[in-house]
This record gives C-alpha cells, sequence and structure tokens, in this order.
C-alpha cells in the first residue's frame, strides 16, 4: 500500500489542495476524510475544500447563491406578514425596493422612516396610516432601536388582530440582532442581498444598477467633460469595488471593516456630475475638492481610525488625477488588467468588465501574494468559530461518559496552569529596592506593571480553584465558572480573564507560556535591574513605558515632555550583542512586521518573503528628541498594535486602543505603497 509519506507529501505545497489524488490525498479516502487532512495540514484551503464537498455530496444548487427575487418574496407575504431585508456589509436594498414599489404603482404610497432615537412615535404613527389607506411603510435600520423592538412587536400584533387594508405592507430593514423580537422574525418572510464578492461582480453591479443604468444620468454631461466625466465614474465606481474588496483580508485591508454601501457611491456621482458640468469653463478639474468630498466626507464620514482614513485618501488618488482622465495608458494596478476604458455608451462598460477576471489578484488591492493566505487562514477562523458557536461551545449534549471524560480534560488543564504560575510580585519589596524617583520613571513603570499583573494573576488562580471545586461538587456552578470551563475545554482564554488582561489573541496554551514569559521579564527586571534591550510585548500597559522614556529625557535635559517625541535608529546588532543601555531612550525588540520585512544590510523596508506572513523586526533604538529638531530621512509612517487585529476601542486622540504609536522606517519607495500594503509593527501573535 502506499506509505503515508509519499500519500501526503505534495499536500503543504500543493495550490489546489482540494482536488482528487494530485493533491497527495490517498485514493481510498471520503471526500470527508480529504475535507478533515486539508483542515489539519492547509487551513488555508478549509473553505474551498468545503465547498466542493457540498457541491460533490449535496449538489452545485447548494453552493450558488439564489437571484435576489423581490417579486417572489412580495407575492410570499401579506398585510400582516412583514417582510424583513437582513442586512450586510455593503448591501443597501433601499432603492430596490423604491424601484419596485414603482412597478407595483406604490411609487408614492411608500412611507419610510429611518429608526433612532425619538424616531419610534413616527415610525406607529405611519403604520396607522398605512393600516387604514392600504400604503407600504418603510422602517429602516431596526437594529439602532433596540429600545423600541418591543412597541414593533405589539404593533404587528394589532396590524394581525385587524381591521387592516389587503395592500398594507411593513418593510423591515435590520443588520442581524440578539435583541429583534423572535416572534417577528418567525411570522415574516426574511430577504438577504449580500453584496457582489470580486471586483467584476462589483463593478457589474454599479453598471447594471440605478442610477448608472439610466442612459439619461449616463449621457447628462457637457460634450467637454464627456471623456473626463466617464473615465472618472469608472474610476469611482471601481474605487467603491476595491474599498468593499478589501474587508476580505482583515486588518490587512482595513483596521475596522467598514459599511461602505450603495448611497456612498450615489452621492459621489451626482456630485462628480455637478462639479464636471458647473466648472465648464475651466480647463481643470477639481480633484481637490471632488478628492474631500467623496474621500472625507461621503465615505470618510464612515472612518473613524486614523490609518484607516489614510488608506482611504490613498486608494482614492490612484483613480482621482490627471493621468487617470488624459492618459490614454494609465492603468489602476501593475498587472495592467485593470484601467478605464475609452468613452463610449454603457454597452463599452459592461462588455469590458465581463472581461475582467473573476478573483482579482491581491496587487489589485495593493496588498501581496501573502495577503491570500491571511485572507484564507481568516475564512476559516471565521467558519470554524461559527460550528463551535452553532454547538453551543462543544458543551453539553453528549453522554455521561463524554461528559465525565472533558470534566477529568479540564481538571487536570486546570491543575496544568495553577503549576506553572508563580505567586504574586510582593509590590513592598519592590517599592524598597525601586522606590519613587524624579529621575527615574521606570521604576514607577515596574511597581505598576507587577500591580496589574498581580491582578490578573489572582482572577486566574481564583477562578481555577473555584473550577476545581465545582467539579468535586463542593461548589455551585457560576455563570463565570461555565463559561470559564467552556473556554478551558475548547482551549480558549475565558472571557473573565480577559476582563482583567493584556490585550491577546492567543489560544490558552499559547497564552499561559507567553503570560510566563511576561511574568519572568519583570522578575528578572527586579532580580538584577532594568534591561539593556525592553521587551515591548512583554508590558501590560505599553504606553506608560513609552511615556516614562520620554519624561525621563525631558526631566534629564528640563524639557516641558509635550515637545519631546521620539526619533527612531534601526540598530543593526542582536540583542545578545547589546552590552549597555543608551544614555538616552530604549532599546527596543519584541516587534513583528506584517505586510513586509526589514532588511537589515540595506536598512530598508523590502517585500515580505513568500508564504512568510510576520518576520521579526530588527532590534530599535527609541530616542526622545525635541520634536523641532526631529528630521528623518525617507521613510513610512508604520503604525504599531498590541495584537494582530488591530481595532479596539476609539480613544480621544483619533487612534484605537490597540494602537502603540507610529515607527518611521527608512524606505526608498514612495509612502503610499507600504500604505497599501497595510504594513504594520504588531507586538504580539496570534499563536
Amino acid at each position: 500500500s502506499t506509505t503515508p509519506e509519499k500519500s501526503y507529501f505534495p499536500l503543504p505545497a500543493h495550490r489546489a489542495p482540494q482536488h482528487g489524488k494530485g493533491a497527495g490525498h490517498h485514493t481510498s479516502w471520503h471526500s470527508f476524510q480529504r475535507l478533515l487532512l486539508v483542515k489539519a495540514i492547509r487551513p488555508d484551503k478549509v473553505v474551498p475544500s468545503l465547498t466542493e464537498f457540498v457541491a460533490t455530496v449535496m449538489g452545485e444548487e447548494f453552493i450558488e447563491p439564489p437571484p435576489f427575487d423581490l417579486g417572489g418574496a412580495y407575492r410570499d407575504s401579506s398585510f400582516d406578514t412583514p417582510l424583513i431585508f437582513v442586512l450586510s456589509p455593503g448591501s443597501d436594498p433601499t432603492s430596490q425596493l423604491y424601484s419596485y414599489a414603482n412597478v407595483q404603482g406604490f411609487g408614492n404610497k411608500l412611507d419610510s422612516v429611518s429608526l433612532g432615537q425619538g424616531q419610534g412615535e413616527v415610525a406607529e404613527r405611519l403604520i396607522t396610516r398605512g393600516m387604514k389607506g392600504g400604503t407600504w411603510v418603510l422602517l429602516q435600520n431596526c437594529h439602532l432601536a433596540v429600545s423600541w423592538l418591543p412597541s414593533l412587536e405589539k404593533k404587528i400584533e394589532e396590524i394581525a388582530a385587524g381591521p387592516c387594508h389587503d395592500n398594507f405592507r411593513l418593510w423591515l430593514t435590520s443588520y442581524p440582532s440578539s435583541d429583534f423580537p423572535v416572534s417577528v422574525l418567525q411570522n415574516s418572510v426574511k430577504i438577504t442581498n449580500e453584496p457582489p464578492t470580486g471586483i467584476r461582480a462589483n463593478l457589474l453591479r454599479s453598471y447594471t444598477s440605478p442610477p448608472i443604468n439610466d442612459n439619461n444620468f449616463f449621457e447628462d454631461i457637457i460634450p467637454q467633460r464627456k471623456t473626463a466625466w466617464k473615465k472618472m465614474l469608472f474610476g469611482l465606481c471601481f474605487f467603491h469595488a476595491l474599498i468593499q474588496e478589501r474587508r476580505a483580508y482583515g486588518p490587512l485591508g482595513w483596521n475596522i471593516p467598514y459599511e461602505f454601501n450603495e448611497s456612498d457611491l450615489r452621492i459621489s456621482m451626482q456630485q462628480l456630475q455637478m462639479y464636471l458640468n458647473e466648472n465648464a469653463n475651466t480647463q481643470n478639474i477639481p480633484f481637490a475638492a471632488l478628492m474631500y468630498l467623496t474621500g472625507e466626507c461621503n465615505y470618510g464620514g464612515r472612518v473613524t481610525d486614523a490609518h484607516d482614513r489614510r488608506l482611504l485618501m490613498g486608494l482614492l488618488e490612484v483613480v482621482y488625477n490627471n493621468d487617470a482622465v488624459h492618459s490614454e495608458d494609465y492603468k489602476f494596478s501593475p498587472s495592467r488588467v485593470y484601467f478605464a476604458p475609452r468613452n463610449g455608451p454603457i454597452d463599452t462598460y459592461t462588455d469590458y468588465i465581463k472581461r475582467l477576471p473573476k478573483n482579482a489578484e491581491p496587487e489589485v488591492f495593493g496588498l501581496d501574494g501573502n495577503a491570500d493566505i491571511t485572507k484564507s487562514l481568516n475564512e476559516t477562523k471565521a467558519f470554524v468559530d461559527s460550528v463551535i458557536a452553532i454547538n453551543h461551545g462543544g458543551s453539553g449534549g453528549g453522554s455521561e461518559a463524554s461528559q465525565d471524560d472533558t470534566d477529568r480534560k479540564v481538571a487536570s488543564l486546570s491543575d496544568g496552569i495553577l503549576d506553572k504560575l508563580p505567586r504574586p510580585f510582593d509590590i513592598e519589596e519592590v517599592a524598597s529596592k525601586y522606590p519613587t524617583s524624579y529621575s527615574e520613571s521606570m521604576n514607577t513603570v515596574l511597581a505598576q506593571e507587577m500591580e496589574r499583573y498581580n491582578a490578573l494573576l489572582h482572577v486566574i488562580t481564583n477562578t481555577l480553584k473555584d473550577l476545581r471545586l465545582a467539579l468535586k461538587g463542593e461548589k455551585l456552578m457560576s455563570i463565570d465558572l461555565e463559561g470559564v470551563y467552556d473556554s478551558v475545554s475548547l482551549g480558549r482564554v475565558p472571557a473573565k480573564w480577559l476582563e482583567f488582561s493584556y490585550p491577546s489573541l492567543k489560544p490558552l496554551g499559547s497564552y499561559i507560556s507567553d503570560l510566563q514569559q511576561r511574568l519572568r521579564m519583570l522578575q528578572d527586571w527586579c532580580d538584577y535591574g532594568p534591561p539593556k534591550v525592553f521587551w515591548i510585548s512583554g508590558f501590560f500597559f505599553t504606553h506608560c513605558f513609552l511615556t516614562a522614556v520620554r519624561q525621563n529625557f525631558a526631566r534629564k535635559h528640563k524639557l516641558p515632555i509635550d515637545t519631546v517625541d521620539f526619533d527612531f535608529e534601526i540598530i543593526r546588532e542582536s540583542e545578545s550583542k547589546i552590552r549597555a543601555a543608551p544614555k538616552d531612550g530604549a532599546y527596543v525588540h519584541g516587534f513583528f512586521l506584517e505586510g513586509a520585512r526589514f532588511d537589515l544590510k540595506e536598512s530598508q523596508l523590502r517585500e515580505s518573503s513568500p508564504k512568510v506572513l510576520y518576520e521579526a523586526a530588527p532590534l530599535i533604538w527609541f530616542l526622545p528628541k525635541e520634536t523641532s529638531s526631529i528630521s528623518p530621512p525617507p521613510h513610512y509612517e508604520c503604525p504599531s498594535y498590541r495584537t494582530s487585529s488591530r481595532r479596539g476601542v476609539l480613544s480621544t486622540t483619533g487612534h484605537s486602543t490597540n494602537f502603540i504609536l507610529t515607527v518611521r522606517l527608512p524606505t526608498r519607495v514612495e509612502p503610499s505603497y507600504w500604505i497599501k500594503r497595510g504594513v504594520a509593527l504588531l507586538a504580539s501573535l496570534d499563536d
């Protein structure tokens, strides 16, 4: 028989491991067994493998999305059966509903209100009027009116009780929400219309939907601006597709997955048309005004992260520039596949769009080849998490013997963790050895870090001890303890711990190992003095450390701290070769580069190595200086984050709480190149 080594060898490097024998599968294996093998060895190919599995076992119709049939949904409804649009990011069925209402003769009989604070009473009046007059009522964004949803439930019960006009219809739009009334969901027609996936599908949808598919709108431009209008309109639609599709790449695409939709595109089209028509007497196109309106207002109004806003404007600049309008050789990407076709009727553009690749390469978005691996791993993680969530976290539903096995597993893991954790730090001893000092702010950092880690150790040890007692039947199993039990059994960090923890996306085993390393760093600091090179990943509150470095410099040189900022110098030596700490500032290690690597020989940012998602960043000297004296060479302002998710709670600085600081890294190419690459420094990885 075929040996496992020969049978499986090609699988790790195979481009399409979901396909049969050539990918190294054992020929006698069932398709589900092959799927499990792919999950174990090539997690980035789980989703395409799963798609093929469903198509093979269940049929092709189960992997093709059904067409959006508003008429069919309407025919399935009645006056007492609401119709609910379940929204997804990028979808906005409002314009399609208005078009359908016009077809059905209800164009002037459709009343709508966007729900929010104080709009509940307005909605109730519209429903009452519609019940009597037989009109349609559209309530948008029900998920934003959680407190009013019980009133909506009662109102729908009144509609069912009657009297009500037969022509009355209640249309609702809402994102998935746990607060939405179950009875309304059960007794309604649910409709979902997810946005198209892929640049080609997105562009085609834009050109076959209002207002572009209306020839009156498409040709409503003065003759001297016709070429500019059609090129810029295509560029705008390309930009719209680009920013939506970047969401699939997770934090590499956007720090926060914004809900850009068709309304942003429509208003930007109308403004573009208006500005071109009204500025006919000037040769120059008002790019600055259009960039501001489209980038900062229409789309940028949704963007809350400063680095996402920087990226948004960079992507818009690709399509809104003189070359894009006047040069026949201008392309939107290095592959030269994507460009704005020459002036012509609508068919010219739809025919070109249909010839585009179905799946766009990462280079179209400004990303490197590794981005596809990251995208695929994110899809796999989302799928596996959904399966576990559907299974209620894996707790319950099994046999008594299976439950006993899980109990023993959790008890063993709890004991193992308790054995690995050290005793809490003695804060009084640390305070006496490193007293608060005006000239050495690091003493305060050490004490505060130890206090935070002590609080975390207290929560971990107490919850695990209580869990052990609960498993023995000596203590009541509370909701919090059930959460700890479920998480430990699945190898995840319990939510109760994360309330008191530093940000981390690691699984349980890696989290405990990382915690041990952090505690060891602080203990070594206490025993042997401040380290020559600081491990930035080990700090609970990184900003406290950075402020202390600046504060030491400011006090030493008698400067106001708000006039002091960091300059950055790449150190070519490894950490082990550093013999002494710098006189000012601090040597820092522990960062990882995502989206690029750093070439120490050339002292420049370079492309990532193939299939290497994260590369260790070099040693960096954080050197405080007076802001006015900092004059860096050509550089990329690289954001740094505590975890790979990059997103966090928006703070008063305009950055997320996950953001650490911007590090200037030398580069010989335009910074916009790395901005589109999504290059960032990460203090902690997920494994």
